[in-house]
């Protein structure tokens, strides 16, 4: 039997045009082609951006009161399908179910949130130095918005992009990761039963280097939203600059997490765990490498590496409840045993894990604790994107801020203490975007998701994630 070849969504409809060459979708568990995807041209580009251009001045002159209606019914047909739209997701991504429903609901519940802020866009009334004049700000629209999709939460990244676009009155057009297109197809779905004006919502499908470049490289695009690596946040740049398009990058990061000596230890390990195991390390903002002042140092790494070793992994879809499934594809395996065998050749050692795991099918690597790892090795620096901890033990908490911030990566951070002047320090010396004391790495819809350095370029979520979709006209009255 064929697998299902996914189209792309311009125009309100499934694209029935010139599409290029088909892209394999692997499910990462068995290594089983599920379906395909158009490597799409950049003439598909060309009609999902002219759609997109075509539908954004009636767009934008609705009120955002009626937009909103239009997200909450998307909203809507989210929730009716909860349960499809989650399984396509573990199938074609590999996170565990739970995780999955988790998404598909915050997914929801992100396009509910964004549709509240229909009410609250604001501009300014600034005070002029000349009699009679009023000076007024406006917040307007930029356009066309392009969205570039990762693979580690697509459905959720889809309206985190075309929730604070559409709101704002621009209209969107979205590729989704070559690696989970199926969800992708599923909300184009809802978005036509939702009757979303055709051109609002487009989606291509399509690999970065073809389809990604030519969205990128638009000039009919005033802004251009990527989530991914460092190095395709560098090429997306690039082909942005050609137009001087507007970029919204949230890239790689290194988190790291600060274990001070008066920390409940317990608490530590918890959360630090669930940061790492979840979506099987491949989270940018969660922990990726650990402090701990010497003190405390071996009653958390024992800990650690016992709470690490009984994490269970495996198929999610084979009947058997897991806390992680397997990397998006072989080329992360081998990334993540890479960074592992460096730091173990350069002296690094394995309290558990470290090893590829023998599942037969699918790409899975061993829970793993490092400790003896020093500033200077890859794992420490480098964005490991697997279930590795690597630790590195420290005299002091100056010892720890200093090497946390040492990092191309500003992302996100963690510190946990009993002190809450510990605490407040941290926060102030820390040079990362987020920071969580005493929890996960888990930021909220109502917050703001941006990181510093290499981490990226604006940010997302909240009213300062909603502004980064609009554009300031100021307008000088003279009275």
């Amino acid at each position: 039997m064929a697998a299902l070849l996914h189209r792309n969504f311009i125009a309100g409809n499934f694209d029935e045009g010139p599409a290029g060459s088909r892209i394999p979708v692997l499910n990462p568990a068995r290594d089983t082609v599920i379906s395909e995807i158009p490597d799409s041209p950049a003439e598909a580009v060309d009609r999902a951006v002219e759609a997109a251009r075509q539908a954004q001045k009636a767009w934008a002159k609705l009120p955002p009161i009626q937009r909103a209606a239009h997200l909450r019914k998307i909203a809507a047909g989210i929730r009716a399908d909860a349960g499809r739209i989650a399984r396509a997701i573990v199938e074609e991504q590999g996170k565990i179910l739970s995780l999955a429903e988790v998404e598909v609901a915050f997914t929801a519940d992100y396009l509910d949130y964004t549709a509240e802020w229909a009410r609250r866009i604001e501009g300014e009334i600034i005070a002029s130095d000349r009699p009679g004049e009023n000076i007024f700000l406006f917040r307007q629209p930029i356009g066309v918005v392009g969205g570039i999709l990762p693979w580690n939460f697509p459905f959720f990244l889809i309206a985190r992009k075309a929730a604070p676009a559409l709101i704002t009155g621009n209209t969107i057009v979205i590729k989704p990761s070559e690696e989970t297109p199926n969800n992708a197809a599923m909300f184009a779905e809802i978005v036509r039963a939702a009757g979303v004006p055709a051109g609002v919502i487009n989606f291509v499908f399509g690999r970065g280097a073809t389809t990604g470049k030519a969205l990128a490289g638009h000039p009919g695009v005033g802004l251009i939203s990527f989530t991914g690596s460092v190095e395709t946040g560098r090429a997306v740049m690039a082909a942005a600059a050609q137009n001087i398009t507007k970029v919204n990058l949230e890239l790689g990061g290194k988190a790291p997490a600060i274990v001070v000596a008066d920390a409940d230890v317990r608490l530590a390990v918890d959360a630090i765990r669930a940061s790492r195991i979840i979506n099987s390390g491949q989270v940018c903002n969660c922990a990726e490498r650990v402090y701990v002042e010497r003190r405390v140092a071996d009653e958390f790494v024992s800990e650690l590496a016992e709470a690490m070793g009984r994490t269970t992994y495996g198929d999610p879809l084979a009947g058997q409840v897991v806390e992680t499934g397997p990397l998006i594809n072989r080329a992360g395996l081998d990334k993540v045993k890479s960074l592992v065998d460096g730091a173990v050749a350069a002296g690094a050692e394995v309290v558990t894990g470290g090893k590829v795991a023998d599942r037969g099918a699918g790409s899975y690597f061993e829970p793993t604790v490092l400790v003896n790892c020093r500033q200077d090795m890859d794992v420490m620096r480098q964005e490991v994107f697997g279930p590795v901890l690597p630790v590195n033990v420290v005299d002091s908490l100056d010892e720890a801020i200093e090497r946390a911030n040492d990092s191309i990566y500003g992302l996100t951070s963690s510190v946990y203490t009993s002190n809450l002047q510990t605490a407040l320090r941290v926060c102030n010396e820390l040079r990362f975007g987020e920071t969580y004391i005493n929890r996960e790495n888990f930021e909220a819809m109502q917050g703001f998701h941006a990181g510093a350095r290499q981490s990226g370029i604006g940010g997302a979520d909240g009213k300062h994630g909603l502004y980064e979709f609009t554009q300031t006209h100021v307008v000088y009255i003279q009275g």
